[in-house]
């Protein structure tokens, strides 16, 4: 077969392959033009699987552009809590605030429009124009770039721009006439369920035949990909102070950078591993913290290890510690204020001079690091010390001076307030487990 009929082959089997065995998704019910959209938009970095509960609840609570563009962002950044990568919902927000603006609340079938959108890049516009609207534009992203890198057995670099815009042009030559929507579905979809990235099913493959990386033998060689930086480590130290109303304390993140606005427990980045290690110097830290906030009055010695955590982002890799204390053993004298200054300083790298070193690095993420977001492997591993208590801290007086003097972006909150909230995943599921009561469940006992 010449290259003209093997393309032909591809297109033709694709197609039949797809109209019998796509999957059934909710956002394949639907042309409507803003279901895609935000379907697209969520399914970036994220699996389908755990896209579909998401998108319900989304298309209830906004079921509409208008809808979205008219809700507080804090509703939309709480609907969107778990599926990380947040910038992707305000961006999707400023998008639709757009188009009611300026369209009348609908999307237009406008290639400038649709690729224009805040968060809209070249994937994303093409599946919107050819899913919704039926234009012949592609839409290629991991998943087309594999299949065709293995199918036409190209060698170049998926990783590099250039080897983007070349499968861009040959997956344009590839739809037939008519079929944008289904063809450009019918990739991603081979790419998903059968084309996989490793162990792919050749066997069931619907152009298995006259696939060139196959034949090869380079099927799990391809695509060539040059490797991506491992994600920095960023060993940090938080605090969960429980007041005498069971109220927990929280801090709101800057408004901007990474995870803009939303909500966590108080923490701060140890400035070596062994600082994070050791119990006497991570709680002379955390104290020291806190105080420089303006949160004074939380006794070093009393800190004790609550529970691990870890968060992922692209380029970003959270340790968290989680330290709470003995009920009643929070009030501070200024011996205990000095004795943790020194305990800081003989951390061996100025832990206690790092602080505010720390709070600023923490407040001044790049702009890159919000676009990257979240990945999809968030684990939160809620194992307490062995040999630590158990407990949560309660400030002096019983939180009454602490709470009527809390510096700005601080506040106590209790259950109902925590489902109100939003949260990075890594505190949504300590939080979630400090209020339910699993927290400490198996935690021994001194």
């Amino acid at each position: 077969m010449n290259e003209r009929e093997i393309k032909s082959f591809f297109s033709g089997k694709l197609l039949q392959w797809y109209k019998r065995e796509k999957r059934d998704l909710p956002w394949r019910r639907s042309r409507d033009p803003y279901h895609i959209w935000v379907s697209e938009i969520m399914l970036q970095q994220t699996r389908v699987d755990t896209v579909i509960p998401y998108f319900h609840r989304f298309m209830t609570r906004f079921p509409t552009v208008t809808a979205l563009a008219e809700a507080p962002e804090e509703d939309v950044i709480k609907a969107w809590e778990g599926l990380g990568y947040y910038s992707r919902a305000r961006n999707l927000q400023a998008a639709a605030r757009e188009i009611k603006e300026n369209h009348g609340g609908s999307l237009p079938d406008d290639k400038t429009v649709v690729a224009g959108l805040k968060g809209v890049g070249p994937y994303t516009s093409g599946a919107i124009l050819s899913i919704a609207f039926g234009r012949p534009e592609p839409a290629v992203d991991g998943n087309v770039m594999r299949v065709l890198s293995r199918y036409f057995c190209i060698d170049e670099d998926i990783a590099k721009p250039a080897t983007r815009v070349g499968m861009e042009g040959l997956a344009r030559e590839l739809i037939p006439e008519g079929e944008a929507s289904d063809f450009n579905q019918a990739l991603m979809e081979l790419g998903a369920l059968i084309c996989t990235p490793k162990s792919p099913s050749c066997l069931l493959c619907p152009v298995m035949a006259h696939c060139q990386g196959r034949h090869a033998g380079r099927e799990t060689e391809l695509p060539i990909k040059s490797k991506a930086k491992p994600p920095r480590p960023e060993h940090r130290l938080a605090v969960l102070l429980q007041d005498a109303e069971g109220r927990v304390l929280v801090r709101q993140r800057p408004e901007s950078g990474l995870l803009a606005r939303m909500w966590e427990l108080p923490h701060v980045v140890a400035p070596e591993r062994g600082v994070w290690d050791s119990g006497s110097l991570g709680g002379a830290l955390l104290a020291a913290s806190l105080d420089s906030e303006g949160l004074a009055g939380v006794r070093a010695e009393a800190l004790r290890h609550v529970a691990d955590a870890e968060h992922v982002f692209t380029h970003l890799h959270w340790y968290l510690r989680v330290l709470g204390a003995e009920l009643g053993d929070a009030g501070a004298t200024a011996g205990d204020a000095a004795a943790a200054e020194v305990a800081a300083a003989e951390a061996g790298a100025g832990a206690l001079s790092s602080v505010g070193e720390a709070t600023e690095k923490k407040t001044t993420m790049t702009a890159a690091e919000d676009k990257a977001g979240y990945s999809t492997s968030i684990a939160a591993s809620l194992t307490p010390d062995s040999h630590m208590t158990a407990a949560v801290l309660l400030p002096p007086d019983n939180g009454k001076n602490l709470a009527a003097s809390l510096p700005p972006g601080y506040r106590w909150i209790d259950a109902a307030d925590f489902e109100r909230l939003a949260w990075p995943n890594v505190f949504s599921k300590l939080l979630s487990a400090h209020f339910s009561g699993t927290l400490y469940d198996n935690t021994p006992k001194r």
